[in-house]
């Protein structure tokens, strides 16, 4: 069911379980009228040929697809679709969840979770957020700090202020915009706007908007997030 003038969300469901693909199916259909499902997948293969015609907004993806390990081809799925990943396992191990995350996913719930979470954990992943429990997001945050300590980059982009990200995501968006329009969207002079850019470029060690435009393509930083953050 959908609602007249909403945009719902379009949802690609990959299980190997054709009663776990029929209930969440049934799930989306009913729970909201803000989702629907775009199509289905049991195996690798299937999920990669059916990506492009669906064209999903989320993936919910098993880990577990009859032997294949989800998380061995969770870079290849970053590569090719702009669509986000919800794990959706039967594991509890914190370490594969961080796994997950670590390797391209935005969310992992538990098939155990009611199905309101399930719901709400699709909708925020869709809304840009992490979706994960607190042992979980401990350990990812744990692993991304000892990466920055070996990584200058990381430290650089860590070392950015929320409202620095949202320049920097106005910049990419905006791309060849004067400065006077980048400074209207973000509600802020153009004075305080260069100030902020001077500050930008000294952090991320690049000599102007182009350097900076093409730095953060490069480092693939999340502009989406950033810009309503």
């Amino acid at each position: 069911m959908q609602t007249a003038g909403i945009k719902p969300i379009k949802i690609l469901i990959v299980d190997d379980h054709r009663t776990i693909v029929w209930g969440l199916e049934r799930l989306i259909e009913t729970a909201t009228p803000c989702m629907a499902v775009v199509g289905t997948a049991t195996s690798r293969a299937e999920l990669f040929e059916k990506l492009s015609g669906a064209n999903p907004d989320v993936i919910l993806l098993d880990l577990d697809l009859n032997g294949e390990n989800g998380l061995d081809f969770l870079g290849e799925l970053g590569r090719q679709t702009t669509a986000r990943v919800l794990v959706l396992t039967s594991a509890s191990d914190p370490e594969v969840h961080q796994q997950a995350i670590m390797g391209g996913a935005r969310g992992v719930v538990h098939k155990q979770e009611p199905p309101d979470v399930v719901v709400r954990a699709i909708e925020k992943v869709h809304s840009g957020e992490i979706w994960l429990n607190r042992t979980a997001l401990g350990l990812v945050v744990r692993a991304l700090a000892r990466g920055q300590e070996s990584d200058p980059e990381a430290v650089k982009i860590a070392s950015l202020t929320p409202r620095e990200r949202q320049i920097i995501a106005t910049v990419m968006k905006e791309k060849g915009a004067p400065i006077k329009v980048m400074a209207g969207k973000l509600y802020m002079s153009e004075h305080t706007l260069r100030n902020h850019l001077t500050t930008i470029y000294s952090k991320l060690e690049v000599k102007g908007r182009l350097e900076l435009y093409l730095y953060a393509s490069s480092h693939r930083l999340p502009v989406e997030q950033w810009i309503s953050s």
